[in-house]
């Protein structure tokens, strides 16, 4: 199938696989299926939710394999691979000698509007950002629909959208290195860059190779679009020199020329006119306040009038999993830190308390140097409790120099925290690895937390 021309690309009758069923695999197999396509869905694993949902799949008339790929899978005009499967995976190897075409997720679902799209990503801050975003994009003017890394897969909000997209709709994308990996004709009108910090050193040979995964984003821009970049970060202050698309920098530190600016007291615009004073943000930490002025900067550039933005930046209050308070116990307070999968989110999440702590660490490891979290956890970290595939690799680099325990499970983990953190302790689950040893996602660890927390209050 040639698809060098995203106008001329016609999939109807044609044969495609998707690999993964995770949700942006089964948003994709459906929106392929709705166009016309005869579409195989396979996935290596198998469990009784997959199978309930591949047997859904089956009953609308789309071909699922569990518990491995065969051969069908090669069978194919197009393939559609899901954002956990990697570009150098074997069976993609394999398919690009066969001259099929591999496409990300959100490359295919792109190929399916003209509506703008704003693509946030970064290291760390992107599901905080986009929920920000999408709040302040909520006028009169403008239909927001959130999906990507977070939420609905962008096919599945593609596909609800097909027969009768609102007008004014704009897409806001919570973007990951691992989706921008098989792009061709994706085009964000905004690109937000928060930040770049380590991360997925398990999957990318090096830092490098990292980064221009990320700035696959701008690659189709041209001089009618825009980037929003973090003017602090050290990497992204010198990426975006000499490019097509008009740049705006976003700084806590006054770096570059920028539309909003930040004093002691308060945030103003470029006109010097107040847009909030500090002490009315509802969200606090120093990482929220650049969230929040990425967000104001690309909302700005979408034409949303300040009075909006600064109604957003004083009543939104954080996102489920991202340094959420669950529940004080005994006057101890339990907070799901669950998106925090890498060590720089960690730090982040230590310096945003006075109290002592309590720290969860643990799950798969993405080749963190745990060893930094050291400056931040000093004279702060009662003891660190590291759970799973990842255990005793924390334990080598900080077991020396922190109380630390090694057990199998997050529940073990949180048992022997209860048991020990006294009034005024905070019990903190920032694993800064992924979750993919125990569970299916950051979501569902995050929910097993909550909900082992509040069984042991109800008890």
């Amino acid at each position: 199938m040639d698809i060098s021309n995203k106008n001329k690309i016609d999939i109807q009758k044609a044969n495609i696989t998707v690999i993964g069923m995770g949700r942006s695999g089964m948003g994709a197999a459906r929106l392929a299926h709705q166009c016309g396509a005869h579409v195989l869905i396979s996935d290596s694993k198998s469990n009784e939710d997959m199978v309930s949902q591949g047997d859904a799949l089956i009953e609308a008339g789309i071909q699922v394999e569990l518990g491995g790929h065969t051969g069908r899978i090669y069978e194919a005009d197009l393939w559609i691979i899901s954002p956990g499967i990697a570009q150098d995976a074997p069976i993609v190897i394999e398919a690009k000698s066969r001259n099929i075409p591999v496409v990300s997720e959100i490359e295919f679902a792109s190929w399916y509007t003209h509506a703008p799209i704003i693509g946030v990503t970064g290291s760390n801050g992107k599901t905080t950002t986009v929920n920000i975003l999408f709040e302040m994009c909520k006028t009169d003017d403008l239909s927001p629909a959130l999906a990507g890394n977070v939420g609905n897969a962008f096919s599945e909000t593609i596909l609800n959208d097909l027969e009768n997209t609102p007008p004014d709709r704009v897409y806001v994308l919570e973007i990951s290195s691992f989706q921008m990996e098989q792009i061709v004709h994706f085009k964000p009108f905004i690109s937000v860059f928060l930040n770049i910090t380590p991360d997925h050193l398990d999957r990318y040979p090096s830092m490098d190779e990292y980064i221009q995964a990320k700035l696959n984003m701008i690659q189709n821009q041209n001089e009618n679009d825009h980037v929003v970049f973090n003017a602090d970060d050290s990497v992204l202050c010198k990426k975006f020199n000499g490019i097509s698309p008009k740049t705006h920098a976003f700084s806590l530190a006054g770096t570059g020329k920028t539309m909003f600016t930040m004093n002691a007291t308060k945030i103003y615009d470029e006109a010097h006119a107040t847009l909030i004073q500090l002490d009315q943000l509802a969200l606090p930490g120093r990482h929220n306040l650049a969230n929040a002025l990425a967000a104001a900067t690309a909302a700005k550039v979408m034409g949303v009038p300040n009075s909006r933005i600064t109604q957003v930046m004083s009543s939104f209050n954080g996102v489920p999993h991202r340094l959420e308070r669950v529940i004080e116990m005994n006057g101890v307070t339990y907070f799901n830190d669950s998106k925090a999968t890498n060590v720089d989110a960690v730090k982040v999440a230590l310096d945003s308390f006075e109290n002592d702590i309590h720290l969860i660490l643990g799950g798969k490891d993405k080749g963190g140097e745990f060893s930094q979290l050291l400056p931040h956890a000093q004279n702060k970290v009662k003891e660190i409790v590291a759970y799973g595939q990842a255990g005793e690799m924390i334990s080598n680099a900080l077991g020396d120099a922190v109380n630390l325990e090694c057990v199998s499970s997050l529940r073990d983990a949180i048992e022997i925290c209860h048991l020990r953190a006294v009034s005024g302790d905070i019990v903190l689950l920032s694993p800064g690895c992924a979750s993919f040893d125990q569970f299916e996602n950051f979501e569902e660890r995050g929910d097993t937390f909550k909900s082992i927390v509040t069984d042991m209050a109800a008890s």
